[in-house]
């Protein structure tokens, strides 16, 4: 098979990439909104089999990939990761525990044979958990971030921002501890639930002179003071027009990662790696810079984050074929 089709399944969007078997270049891309969320609430309405309808949802998106194409993509194996094997996905596999090995040898997968509704083969992936928490698409992407058989990485932290991002602390490549911080959940809920949402105005521009100001100064404030006071400055700035609304949704987005970012374990970490995707590229190293960790700080290329999933699953496509 020259081909496999790479399925990255989050709770508010599905990443599907037709990636080659023998390369691992990128061939195409579809994306959708069509999160795991959504899926299983719309599945809660129907009497349709679970597996049957979450993959009816999947094959839209690889119909889209054939006609972008003019390509037959049947028989093409599946690997999906993220939210696709949890409770709420396809079906739940039990999580991998820590220490979890950067070559993704000890992940959890469970192999779904193709049927006549579903023509492909598909390899379920699972997450990580700890003690006390628990990722489901970030021990995937680092797997595609980081080749083992070319570094040793020890007493280094690798960050993925986003909704509920995570702090991943590696030694000697494995995977010893991370934590979850639920800064864009948190972010969502201030911003549009709370009261401090008749202060802010969404907006996505950082690099007006006025919204960078602002996000600095919430970045010091959250990194400064106690995330619970410090988030009434957004009402405070708005009703002594210290910021206007746009400027304001900037400050209290700064804030929250400040307050993230004051996480012990950053400061006595030997190097920080941070894997921000393109919608957070702009945000986290301003931050680092604004709070003067930029010396211990490795970026990587946005698109280069986003595609790192792809990269994972090339290596677990070729772990199986063996």
């Amino acid at each position: 098979m020259n081909y496999f089709l790479s399925c990255d399944w989050g709770t508010s969007a599905l990443r599907l990439m037709l990636v080659d078997a023998v390369s691992g270049e990128i061939i195409a891309r579809e994306s959708s909104d069509q999160g795991i969320a959504d899926t299983f609430a719309q599945w809660k309405t129907t009497e349709s089999p679970r597996e049957v309808f979450y993959l009816d949802v999947l094959s839209l998106q690889i119909i889209a990939i054939e006609k972008k194409l003019n390509l037959n993509l049947d028989g093409v194996p599946v690997i999906a990761s993220g939210m696709a094997s949890s409770s709420i996905g396809i079906m739940e596999l039990p999580y991998s525990e820590l220490p979890f090995d950067l070559s993704g040898s000890n992940l959890t997968t469970h192999y779904l044979p193709a049927t006549a509704g579903f023509n492909h083969k598909k390899n379920l992936v699972s997450g990580v958990k700890s003690a006390d928490d628990v990722m489901r698409g970030e021990e995937t992407q680092l797997i595609g971030c980081i080749d083992p058989m070319q570094t040793v990485i020890n007493d280094e932290i690798f960050i993925f921002p986003g909704t509920h991002s995570k702090h991943i602390r590696i030694n000697k490549n494995q995977v010893t501890a991370f934590k979850t911080f639920m800064t864009g959940d948190f972010f969502e809920l201030l911003s549009q639930k709370s009261i401090l949402s008749g202060s802010v105005e969404k907006t996505a521009d950082i690099e007006n002179p006025g919204q960078l100001t602002s996000f600095k100064a919430g970045v010091e404030e959250g990194a400064s003071n106690g995330l619970l006071s410090a988030a009434f400055r957004v009402r405070t700035n708005n009703l002594f027009t210290k910021y206007n609304k746009a400027e304001n949704f900037n400050f209290l987005s700064g804030l929250l990662i400040g307050a993230e970012l004051t996480d012990p374990a950053i400061r006595t970490a030997k190097k920080i790696h941070l894997l921000c995707g393109s919608k957070l590229a702009q945000y986290y190293p301003t931050a680092f810079e604004c709070l003067g960790l930029s010396q211990q700080l490795k970026t990587y290329p946005a698109q280069w984050v986003d595609d790192a999933v792809a990269r994972a699953h090339f290596k677990i496509y070729h772990q199986k074929q063996k």
